[in-house]
């Protein structure tokens, strides 16, 4: 009983000279954070702010650039002459879609890096569909093109914790990624 008696004397004592201390000391630490909230709420007429943690913000970027940049099909004017696929994939696109991305590793525990990287793209299929109309396009011709591309790299992977060690292999991974797109087809000719 005595030494419950003594922990709670103790924490109180301490608590005490914490509050004044930080009272006192001219630290606006909570005081600072909440006035400066209120100020912000008070402006904005908005919801407070929300720390978001960095890999939830890493992640939610890298969804905004691949739709903006590869997860779309383009619509492109008439064409005269023969047409065939003149944009490979790009190298980002390529290490965008391999499959168990590096990324996912915890610290110190497990981290895989992909080196020495070489890609070989070489196209599979090269066709143009009969004109046919889509919904909020029109019509239009669909130009297929795929292509399979081979991802040649050194393989790392690290680990310092229970035990530490690295190792690396070579490896290789194989991406087929399709390029499709649309093309406006022209109206009869005069």
């Amino acid at each position: 009983m005595q030494t419950v008696v003594r922990r709670l004397r103790r924490g109180v004592a301490l608590s005490t000279i914490c509050l004044m201390l930080l009272c006192n000391s001219g630290c606006t630490l909570t005081g600072g954070f909440l006035s400066v909230l209120w100020t912000y709420l008070s402006f904005w007429e908005t919801l407070p702010a929300v720390p978001v943690p960095a890999l939830q913000s890493q992640l939610m970027e890298d969804r905004l650039w691949e739709d903006e940049r590869y997860n779309r099909v383009p619509v492109l004017d008439p064409v005269e002459g023969d047409v065939f696929c003149v944009d490979p994939p790009s190298e980002d696109q390529v290490m965008r879609a391999l499959p168990d991305s590096p990324a996912g590793g915890v610290a110190f525990l497990k981290e895989m890096q992909r080196n020495n990287v070489k890609i070989v793209v070489t196209p599979l299929v090269d066709r143009l569909d009969d004109c046919k109309v889509y919904p909020l396009v029109g019509p239009a011709r669909l130009h297929h093109c795929h292509y399979k591309c081979e991802v040649f790299y050194d393989k790392t992977i690290r680990s310092y914790w229970p035990v530490p060690f690295t190792h690396t292999e070579q490896a290789m991974e194989v991406v087929y990624i399709d390029k499709d797109h649309l093309i406006r087809c022209a109206g009869p000719t005069p």
